[in-house]
């Protein structure tokens, strides 16, 4: 972590001189006072300016990426990290060639890869902090899939009036079902089992 070591004639006036040399707002530094200012005899001779030391605190997000760039190297991808931020946290899309091996099948190894990058990014954060990885819109042609794949059971169950039970899945795709079938008028979903094998059902209502 950087730290510097700044001065000014108040405690105020050297945590800003601080601030503009790290390029951060405060909240991203911790503050220590090593030295109070003092006028001095007849406030002139022997004056001492005030000396702070500002620490940059571990931002939880760029620790997070400094993580998987070094796990991208390990595996020898050339992998560019794009971030984005919406209501659900933070986006980081990778675009590269030979994205297969880190999707794996059915977004598994993906899925790893995010669960390893959230618990570095908490480390370094007090309040929750939630990343999603994706690789070339795999999450978002993976949850195209889901819905289909709901559609068609949801009318299979209609027509045989039998349930239909899916293979394990994550809680993340078992969460694109449930909500894809919420809002359906003749069919139902629950989950049964335990994880790693818990399952979705289709009944009817």
């Amino acid at each position: 972590m950087k730290k510097i070591v700044v001065t000014g004639k108040t405690i105020d006036e050297a945590v800003k001189n601080g601030l503009g040399q790290l390029g951060v707002p405060e909240e991203r530094v911790k503050i220590s006072v090593l030295e109070q200012p003092s006028k001095g005899l007849f406030g002139l001779i022997g004056a001492k300016d005030a000396r702070v030391e500002l620490e940059v605190l571990p931002d939880a997000i760029e620790e997070a990426i400094a993580f998987l760039q070094e796990v991208l190297r390990s595996m020898k991808l050339d992998v560019r990290i794009e971030q984005k931020q919406d209501k659900d946290g933070t986006q980081l899309h990778l675009h590269g060639s030979e994205l297969g091996m880190l999707i794996g099948r059915r977004g598994q190894t993906l899925d790893a890869l995010q669960y390893l990058v959230n618990i570095v990014a908490n480390r370094f954060s007090d309040r929750h902090v939630r990343i999603v990885l994706d690789a070339e819109q795999f999450r978002e042609r993976r949850t195209k899939t889901l819905q289909e794949l709901a559609d068609r059971l949801a009318e299979r169950v209609v027509r045989t009036r039998k349930e239909v039970v899916l293979e394990p899945m994550s809680p993340a795709e078992r969460k694109v079902i449930h909500s894809w079938l919420q809002q359906h008028d003749k069919v139902r979903t629950f989950s049964r089992g335990d994880e790693p094998n818990r399952r979705i059902v289709i009944v009817l209502r």
